[in-house]
């Protein structure tokens, strides 16, 4: 076989992408230097110039724009192949990576399920707010929280997402329920980073304001900061569902808040057809169909949790 030149092959397609390159080193993290070099090595390998190069600007030939799709294709292709070699095992372990929040209140009262059914599937936790490197770790799957919108990459939506007001009964029994900015004035607030309070206010009050009270870098602890009676939380109605149906928080107003994102199953297309992981992802769908939903329209007093629902 002819030994092809499969890094300026690389480096062709990413050059010629961006038309530029120092923008293709700046994706590839080598210097504008290697790239130019790198394409002088493949114009002599093919006896034909790629790029038209006038000053600081350059765009393809009529040669170049044949040849990058077709390039395109075939470097993926190679990607899949070699991706799906290093990850085609059909038994033994499975890394999943996910927010650590989910896994402590949503995954894991759920696992002994997954361990009963699929025993001879060894599963192993990865917790990281970073999205997943899946060419360049072991991990095979993915929950990921977000809009869905990952490119290169299937996604597929296990829950959606809401935000909702929770305290303890006591609490919500001693200031009452809230409805608007005013009400918020009767509690300590407690709310994460990226759940603020002023996504419940929807802009009705001043940032100053919509901020006021505590605020955590972790879902979680704002959780448990509610269950201990330190205020009023807003919090994602996948973490909490659980603590509101055990009665260890109650739903605190009528208004629940839809958000635009939510948890996805996620993982490179060519891992679909490894068994574990289709194992894992219909089992995960299955877990989040029968997820209960936040009520519609939570009664006067104190809300509790509603007759579990099925997502549909």
């Amino acid at each position: 076989m002819r030994r092809l030149p499969l890094s300026s092959l690389r480096v062709f397609v990413a050059t010629a992408e961006q038309l530029s390159f120092s923008r293709a080193a700046h994706r590839l993290g080598v210097t504008t230097a290697a790239v130019s070099m790198q394409i002088r090595v493949l114009e002599e390998y093919l006896r034909m110039p790629l790029f038209i190069r006038r000053g600081h600007s350059i765009k393809l030939t009529g040669e170049g724009e044949r040849l990058l799709p077709r390039l395109r294709d075939a470097l993926g292709e190679l990607e899949r192949a070699i991706d799906e070699a290093r990850h085609e095992r059909h038994a033994g372990s499975l890394t999943v990576s996910m927010l650590a929040s989910f896994l402590q209140q949503w995954l894991l009262p759920r696992l002994p399920d997954f361990q009963r059914r699929f025993p001879n599937v060894d599963l192993r936790m990865h917790t990281s707010p970073i999205p997943v490197d899946f060419l360049n770790s072991d991990v095979q799957v993915a929950i990921r929280f977000g809009k869905g919108d990952w490119p290169k990459l299937h996604a597929e939506k296990v829950l959606a997402e809401w935000l909702v007001p929770v305290c303890t009964r006591r609490l919500l029994e001693r200031h009452g329920a809230i409805s608007d900015a005013a009400d918020l004035e009767r509690y300590q607030l407690l709310h994460s980073d990226t759940e603020p309070w002023r996504a419940w206010l929807e802009g009705t009050v001043n940032a100053e304001s919509a901020v006021r009270g505590a605020t955590f870098d972790d879902s979680v602890a704002v959780i448990r900061a509610a269950q201990t009676g330190q205020g009023l939380a807003l919090a994602r109605w996948s973490l909490a569902s659980d603590e509101i149906a055990a009665g260890r928080l109650v739903i605190a107003s009528r208004k629940i808040i839809p958000i635009d994102r939510g948890y996805y199953f996620v993982c490179p297309t060519s891992y679909l057809g490894v068994e574990k992981v289709a194992t894992w992802r219909d089992w995960l769908l299955e877990q989040g169909q029968a997820s209960p939903r936040p009520p519609r329209n939570p009664g006067s007093g104190a809300f509790t949790h509603p007759v579990a629902s099925r997502a549909t």
